[in-house]
């Protein structure tokens, strides 16, 4: 699958210390640990010898124990020790099935299949030094991940998923905005809406302008900067502005587990106060996302019906189409 040659996120770096954790990506049963020096590992959920779970094992000198018979798997994954014959030294084969891993915003991310070309989702926002970097999540959806993305370039929802925050519906026009393709998906610009609270500081109604990005078949990025006069303060240095990274983990055809990377001009509000903003906006989004059928995004544009105001989410499909992309999609 070409989903595989892409990287996902599996979990929380902060939640991953001295002993394995299961995940689940793309149907698959993994184990995330970290060796003495730190450094992530994810590997098959499976011991090599008898098929137990590696993830009710621990962590043993830097190694990976097997929780059944004990074997001991070091970094690379090769069998380093069996208990039951002390002095056998296990040959190459005796091995774990071992996948890429790498740390990023605060996730672990995974790739299944190595490819010289695909990287871990740009955020353009992690540099800003200016910015506050703040995860939200997860969240666990009954839902495929490609509608989670096309939710989250949608706004003609705004004045009725988010009546009194993000939208009213005494204002639900959506002006003509720009969308091209990009290497990674697409870019939609221009976007504009009138909100009554646009973010955590918020104190008027506003208009809002969007810029969105996807920036893998699964991830995608919202910036806005809302009409200074309708935020109290300046919170950091420059105008208020924020960028939020949709980081979506497809653990099955249509079940995913869903982080927000939040990027903010605000260094002074408790993480809670940031977050809680982002859990009210996204608790309002989960029952109408898993109220949709199918849950698996049709790509055949003639499945169901489009309006101008849909170009965003028309072309995302068109991309997965030409990717070839397969899970989570019909």
């Amino acid at each position: 699958m070409i989903e595989e040659t892409h990287w996902h996120p599996v979990a929380q770096t902060a939640d991953v210390t001295d002993q394995p954790m299961a995940v689940t990506l793309l149907e698959r049963s993994l184990v995330v640990w970290r060796d003495t020096s730190g450094a992530i590992h994810a590997w098959a959920d499976q011991c090599p010898h008898r098929g137990a779970k590696l993830s009710l094992g621990r962590v043993c000198d830097g190694r990976l124990e097997c929780p059944y018979h004990g074997w001991q798997f070091d970094e690379t994954g090769h069998c380093a020790h069996v208990p039951a014959l002390p002095t056998f030294t296990p040959p190459a084969l005796h091995a774990a099935r071992t996948h890429e891993a790498q740390e990023q915003y605060g996730l672990i991310w995974v790739r299944l299949a190595p490819v010289a070309e695909n990287e871990v989702p740009a955020f353009a926002a992690e540099s800003d030094p200016h910015l506050r970097k703040l995860n939200c999540g997860p969240y666990d959806v009954a839902t495929s991940a490609p509608r989670l993305v096309e939710n989250f370039l949608d706004m003609a929802h705004f004045g009725f998923v988010h009546e009194g925050w993000l939208g009213m519906r005494s204002s639900t026009a959506i002006d003509d905005y720009q969308v091209q393709a990009t290497p990674t998906g697409l870019l939609a610009t221009q976007c504009r809406a009138w909100q009554p609270q646009s973010n955590v500081h918020s104190k008027a109604p506003a208009q809002v302008e969007y810029t969105y990005e996807v920036t893998a078949p699964y991830c995608a990025v919202l910036t806005k900067v809302p009409d200074p006069a309708s935020v109290a303060a300046n919170v950091g240095p420059g105008l208020f502005r924020e960028s939020i990274a949709l980081c979506i983990c497809p653990t099955g055809p249509e079940t995913s587990r869903v982080w927000f990377r939040l990027a903010m001009a605000d260094f002074a509000s408790p993480d809670d106060k940031l977050s809680a903003f982002q859990h009210t906006i996204f608790m309002q989004d989960k029952p109408v996302l898993e109220s949709q059928s199918p849950k698996r995004l049709p790509l055949d544009l003639r499945a169901e019906l489009h309006t101008a105001a849909d170009k965003a989410s028309s072309a995302y499909r068109k991309h997965l189409r030409n990717l070839g992309i397969t899970f989570g999609v019909c």
